[in-house]
């Protein structure tokens, strides 16, 4: 006999699983499917992101960092450091326990909240407004309905033409977090989020990296003075970055990959490499879902078509995340799973596309929110702008990270903050500030009026914010 539910999420990534616990905070009886599987082939929920995404690569990240260092950077504290190794395999296992712990903490939120978790791939098998059918293909396979489903299946890495992921050599975002010797060189197809952090891990662990990117310009959707500082740092660290690149064959051997291409003055290179990460972006998670069979539309590019709302064109069908338009970041899935179980509810759900901050997790951190100054120029809008770099702050002096700098990008009549882009030391959090100012329409007279603790990196805020004023104190 079919199990029946009020609300019915399909896929337990950052969309779909916070989607489920707003709705059974709202009074809905919900029920969440995912078909992620541990190594010992239990439920792993939390998508991509928990695990082979955001969670283990900031493990990775943060364990080579501290072995970085311990290599270079202690000395000059007066710690010395002899007979350091690398123990790989403990590295992975701490980035895996890292995961399961996030697994397990999801597992207890639906018990906490009473979603009914099903472990196993959710499909459509019929439907209409008054309610769908739903297959779950798990270790037994089960039927349920609902009135609402909300599809959050998430997205997949996009493979080149003809060279399909073995995870082997020819590695996804999968595989390059689970390499268990670090390659003498390793070769990365992607100047993007996912190539830089995975890029940036391996080198700082003693990998020789090098990155191709098709586009001419070295991270194109970053502010452009933001860019060009991040690429000086990265490859003053040991990241080789090739722009406009175009990619030719790729073979595999027994133990390495060859890639021929043509660099960005035409001539035609050469790279072998033992291990390949391929980061050319992602494509939409729509397979098993049987969206024909229920006459779900997506758009020509594979995702699912929905309106402002998260709405699909099928009455009661929501989809959030990956699948639909908008950036592939898992907070933005956040927002709108709970912004649609609130408009279910018959409440006004909002999620701000101007003010979703963006962050890559590289050292230093690069993080930003709203326009950047090509696209105010490229809109005809008049700016102010004023910056602060890091090696006039004193706890980045402290903390012996001054790299990088804060800026600032205001209205030039009403200094309403259209834009904060930062390079530097905790970026990531630094950014937050930004965020809580734009969505509350702040100028940056008021950034710059407010107090901060000293010594601290947010100084580097406020700074910048004075600088649109031509009135910094501290540079």
């Amino acid at each position: 006999m079919s199990k029946n539910f009020d609300v019915v999420v399909i896929g337990g990534g950052p969309g779909g699983y916070i989607a489920a616990i707003r709705a059974a905070q709202l009074g809905f009886n919900t029920a969440c499917i995912d078909e992620w599987k541990n190594e010992k082939g239990g439920p792993a929920p939390g998508g991509t992101c928990t695990n082979v995404g955001c969670i283990p690569s900031k493990a990775l990240l943060q364990s080579s960092e501290h072995y970085e260092h311990a290599s270079h950077g202690f000395a000059e504290h007066g710690i010395e450091v002899k007979g350091l190794g690398l123990n790989l395999e403990k590295m992975l296992g701490r980035k895996n326990t890292v995961v399961k712990q996030n697994n397990d903490g999801i597992l207890y939120l639906f018990k906490k909240n009473k979603v009914t978790f099903f472990h196993g791939r959710g499909s459509f098998t019929k439907g209409d407004a008054n309610g769908y059918e739903i297959k779950v293909a798990g270790a037994a396979e089960e039927s349920i309905t609902a009135k609402h489903v909300i599809i959050a299946t998430g997205s997949n890495a996009r493979a080149l033409p003809g060279v399909p992921f073995d995870e082997q050599l020819i590695l996804s975002n999968t595989g390059a977090l689970a390499i268990t010797e670090v390659p003498k060189k390793l070769g990365v197809i992607g100047a993007g989020v996912i190539g830089l952090e995975m890029g940036s891990v391996w080198r700082r662990l003693g990998a020789e990296v090098t990155v191709l990117e098709a586009l001419p310009a070295f991270l194109g959707a970053v502010d452009e003075q933001i860019a060009k500082e991040a690429q000086k740092l990265l490859t003053k660290q040991g990241l080789n970055v090739s722009l406009g690149v175009k990619i030719g064959e790729i073979k595999t051997g027994k133990k390495s990959v060859t890639v021929e291409y043509t660099d960005a003055k035409g001539d035609a290179q050469k790279g072998e490499f033992d291990k390949l990460i391929v980061s050319i972006g992602r494509t939409p998670n729509t397979i098993g879902l049987n969206a024909e069979g229920v006459g779900l539309k997506l758009d020509e590019r594979g995702f699912i078509a929905v309106d402002g709302d998260c709405k699909t064109n099928l009455p009661n069908v929501w989809a959030v995340g990956d699948v639909v338009r908008g950036p592939m970041l898992a907070h933005k899935a956040e927002e709108e799973g709970v912004a649609v179980a609130e408009r279910i509810a018959g409440q006004h759900g909002h999620v701000n596309f101007n003010t979703i901050p963006w962050v890559i997790y590289t050292s230093p951190e690069i993080a930003w929110v709203g326009k950047t100054e090509q696209q105010l120029k490229a809109d005809g809008v008049q700016y102010k702008a004023g910056t602060f770099p890091f090696l006039a702050n004193g706890r980045a002096r402290a903390l012996g990270d001054t790299s990088g700098m804060v800026k600032f990008l205001a209205d030039a009549k009403t200094d309403e903050i259209l834009g904060v882009h930062i390079v530097g030391p905790m970026a990531s959090e630094l950014i937050s500030e930004a965020v809580v100012a734009m969505e509350f329409r702040a100028s940056s007279e008021d950034i710059a009026r407010i107090c901060h603790a000293h010594p601290s990196l947010s100084e580097a805020t406020k700074e910048a914010a004075l600088a649109v004023d031509k009135r910094s104190l501290n540079f």
